[in-house]
């Protein structure tokens, strides 16, 4: 008989430790392309300018302030300068991007809930995107280094 350390676990345990002002976040599509590239940014490359409109016109940013928006004119310069061939800024581009919520374990992790309606859409746009011009593009960069 296998012998149990402490005392049996209670079977109406609850969490105590719950926030409830950390809850789900419920977001839906907004209509439209977002916030257009300020000039001033000066992007050079069309990589900058497709991530730019990506996380421009994302769910996520109907909750942002001033503050998030100049995060993301700051990473979109990195993104720039990752397009035109400084790969190690990779990872400090991924970390920026994992707090807004980039993949679905980032979203899962902020507790972020699009719902289905979200998930179609960006199934039909990943559609719309131009792979061959996509890969045409990584293959050039990556080729110069």
């Amino acid at each position: 008989m296998p012998s149990r350390r402490g005392p049996a676990p209670d079977p109406n345990a609850r969490r105590r430790n719950v926030n409830h002002a950390l809850g789900e976040h419920q977001l839906t599509p907004q209509a439209g392309e977002g916030r257009a590239l300020p000039e001033a940014l000066g992007i050079a490359t069309d990589g900058a300018r497709r991530f730019w409109a990506t996380w421009a016109a994302a769910p996520q940013t109907q909750h942002w302030l001033s503050t998030d928006w100049v995060e993301l004119e700051i990473t979109t310069k990195l993104v720039d300068e990752l397009y035109a061939g400084n790969v190690r800024l990779a990872g400090e581009i991924r970390q920026r991007v994992g707090k807004w919520g980039a993949t679905t374990e980032d979203r899962a992790r902020l507790r972020m809930d699009f719902g289905k309606q979200v998930e179609e859409e960006a199934a039909k746009a990943a559609q719309e995107v131009k792979v061959a011009d996509l890969d045409a593009e990584l293959f050039k960069m990556l080729s110069e280094n």
